[in-house]
This record gives C-alpha cells, sequence and structure tokens, in this order.
C-alpha cells in the first residue's frame, strides 16, 4: 500500500486554480448600476470553445490508464464527427484577473479549466463555452480576508444570458442541448435556468443541466420546487429534461458545520445525484486526473508519481480504474458525494490530490471541490450518451 503526501492547492482541477464556489460577501460596485456594455457573441474571440472556434477544447486529450500493478497502456480521445446535440459550458472561478470582474481575455487559466473540464464532451456534443467577466479570484481572497472589493455581482450572468441568447438565435436551430457548469458557473446557470429557462418554451431544449460544486436547493422529501419549479433531479441516465447536481467530500472527511457545500436552506436539502449512478448506490467513478503536463499553455509542473519506480507520465490526462468510488449521502453532516480511495497493492500510487490546503492545513469546508469534474468526468461523458439516445428517439 503506498501512501504519498501531495499538495493538492496547485491542483487536480486542472487550470493549477482555486476554484471557489461559493461566494463571500463582496461589495457591490456602485458602476454596476450604469449597466457596462454587454458582449458582441457574434465575435468568435468571445467563445473559448465553438465548432467553429474549438480552441481548447481540440486540444490533446490522450491519457495514460495506470492498472493497479502499475502497467500503462496509452488511450486516445476522438471527437464525435456529427454530434447531433450541443452541450453549453459556463467555467468556474479561475481568473487571476487583479481586477474584481475579470476581463474578456481568455489567459492559460481559462483555457486549462475548460480544458479539463468539458473538452472530453466533444466525444458527444457539439461545444460551446462563452467567456465572461466572473467575479475574480483577487476578489473572492480579498473578501475571505475581510478586504471586499467592489465587484458587479450581475455582469457575469448577464454576460452568459446573452452568450445563451446568442447561441439560440444563430447556432441551436431546435437541438437538444446539455447545460454544463461547475462552481461559480453553477450558480450562474442556476440563476440562468431559473430566470430564462424553467417553465419556459426553452426547456423542451434542455436534455439535462449539470450542476458541479454547487448546492442546489430542493425541498426536503421532493427533488423537484426548490431553486427549479418544473425541472427534477435526474433519476436515472437515460432520463432527461432534468437537473444533475453534487459537491464532492471524501468519504472519512464529509462536510464540517461550515462547509460550503451539501448544506439546505430552512425546509430544503442540497441536492447530490451520483453522475455514476443517478439511481443509487456506490459505484466505481471514471476519473480523468491531470498528469501535471498542461496541453493548452504547454508548461509543465513536475509531474506527481502515479507508478512507484514506473517512468513519468507524458500525456495530458490518467486514469486509475478502480481507485475511487462514491455514493450520494444525506445524514446529519448535510447531503454530498461521498467519495471513497481505494488502497492499491500493487505499485500504483493510492493517494489523490483536491483538498484546498491553505497554510499547510486542509481546508475542509471546502471538500474535493477542486476536482468535482475530474472524479466523475468519464462518467459525465457516458451519461451525455445516455440522455442523448434517449432525447433523439422522442424527437
Amino acid at each position: 500500500m503506498i501512501r504519498l503526501l501531495k499538495t493538492a492547492l496547485a491542483v487536480a482541477s486542472g487550470a493549477g486554480l482555486l476554484s471557489l464556489g461559493a461566494v463571500p460577501a463582496l461589495a457591490q460596485s456602485p458602476a454596476a448600476m450604469a449597466a457596462p456594455a454587454g458582449n458582441d457573441y457574434r465575435q468568435a474571440a468571445n467563445w473559448l470553445c465553438r465548432p467553429d472556434r474549438l480552441g481548447p477544447c481540440g486540444s490533446d486529450l490522450t491519457t495514460t490508464v495506470i492498472a493497479p500493478d502499475g502497467k500503462a497502456t496509452r488511450e486516445a480521445y476522438r471527437a464525435a464527427r456529427d454530434p447531433k446535440i450541443d452541450c453549453f459550458y459556463v467555467y468556474p472561478t479561475v481568473s487571476h484577473d487583479l481586477t474584481p470582474n475579470s476581463d474578456m481575455i481568455a489567459g492559460p487559466e481559462e483555457n486549462s479549466v475548460v480544458l479539463t473540464q468539458f473538452a472530453r464532451l466533444g466525444a458527444k456534443c457539439r461545444l460551446f463555452a462563452p467567456m465572461y467577466r466572473q467575479v475574480t479570484l483577487t476578489a473572492l481572497q480579498a473578501g475571505i480576508l475581510g478586504k471586499p472589493m467592489a465587484v458587479d455581482r450581475v455582469l457575469g450572468l448577464n454576460d452568459v444570458r446573452d452568450a445563451w441568447n446568442d447561441y439560440l438565435a444563430h447556432d441551436n436551430h431546435g437541438r437538444g442541448v446539455v447545460l454544463v457548469g461547475h462552481s461559480q458557473g453553477s450558480g450562474v446557470l442556476t440563476q440562468l435556468i431559473k430566470s430564462d429557462i424553467d417553465g419556459k418554451p426553452v426547456q423542451a431544449r434542455v436534455i439535462s443541466a449539470i450542476l458541479m460544486g454547487t448546492s442546489l436547493q430542493v425541498p426536503e422529501g421532493k427533488d423537484v420546487g426548490g431553486d427549479f419549479q418544473s425541472i427534477p433531479l435526474c433519476h436515472s441516465k437515460s432520463q432527461t429534461g432534468c437537473a444533475l447536481a453534487y459537491a464532492s467530500f471524501r468519504a472519512d472527511s464529509p462536510p464540517p458545520a461550515n462547509s460550503r457545500f451539501g448544506k439546505g436552506k430552512p425546509g430544503m436539502k442540497a441536492a447530490c445525484v451520483n453522475p455514476a449512478a443517478p439511481q443509487g448506490g456506490d459505484v466505481a467513478l471514471h476519473a480523468y486526473w491531470n498528469s501535471g503536463v498542461n496541453s493548452v499553455t504547454g508548461n509543465s509542473a513536475t509531474p506527481p508519481a502515479w507508478v512507484v519506480g514506473g517512468a513519468a507520465v507524458t500525456t495530458p490526462f490518467v486514469s486509475t480504474p478502480g481507485l475511487v468510488s462514491a455514493h450520494c449521502v444525506s445524514d446529519e453532516h448535510g447531503t454530498y458525494l461521498s467519495v471513497t480511495v481505494h488502497p492499491s497493492e500493487g505499485a500504483r500510487v493510492d493517494v489523490i490530490t483536491g483538498d484546498v490546503i491553505t497554510g499547510g492545513a486542509i481546508q475542509k469546508d471546502w471538500g474535493l471541490h477542486l476536482i468535482d469534474a475530474n472524479l466523475a468526468m468519464g462518467d459525465l461523458v457516458d451519461l451525455v450518451d445516455a440522455e442523448a439516445k434517449t432525447y433523439l428517439a422522442g424527437r
């Protein structure tokens, strides 16, 4: 059995960045009342990925698959040639811009996170990932330190709404679409769904909403009626018109009292749908870890050891069959995706990173927020495939 200590802050989320989702109290900028000009999403530069501009979504997704005994094989990635559905993605908090809201210039952080959390879905759908003027890491960290910056908390939502409306007007053509978000991106998508999709005619085109690293609210004992009035939680891989949401925590470190995720408001609970088994149960996750070799920026940190005494991994991603499993738990700690790491009897390393670490201490209130998407990326691809087949059969 192998136990290696790894630092998680420079992280497995793919961008090498802290991906914060629970936004602390931040001052609203007086300038926000002036309604900054919107972006023209007819301009390709305002998208990270589009079918006519793949950008980072066209980067290398080759994976090294490492068996428990340490044997390594290569897995090629193949994008769909003519996918019949679309996927629309809003990325998490990654911007290192020094301003309270980010600009519209894609940096390595935006490029890296879209590669990690979204590009692989190109095996099943056309990819749309708009840039948006999100609340930055700079602003969030300032808020945590008690020195809030004046931010425009509506600006990012308005940008994503403009991108969504542009997509509907010029690209959708009645196609089914899967909405995908993480952390701040999930929060923005939740607001967009509430205001522009839930109960409206366009809802019929939404195959599902995949909302990772968030606390989607549902009434106790129900799966609809909280944040969404007519979009239920998913209960099978083939169900459509539903929402899948979760926040992941280690099985031996459940959400503490001050957790940022997994908690419900009065009369509500946080939703948890296991992407590998929406029907329930503890099952193995098909994870895709970032290897440390970044195919977007061209930079490479010292790759972590994946096999004791083994050769360095040279592909951007690593898969470790059987290493982790998960199931949804609802108990006194909250409602969350409980993740178990299974010891390896062979040469493969059996430790995962993903905890937020500051000052050498694990911040348990974040859980495994940094790797919410990595943990189940292969399962999400399978889920979208099954949903698409059901949706298209019904059309």
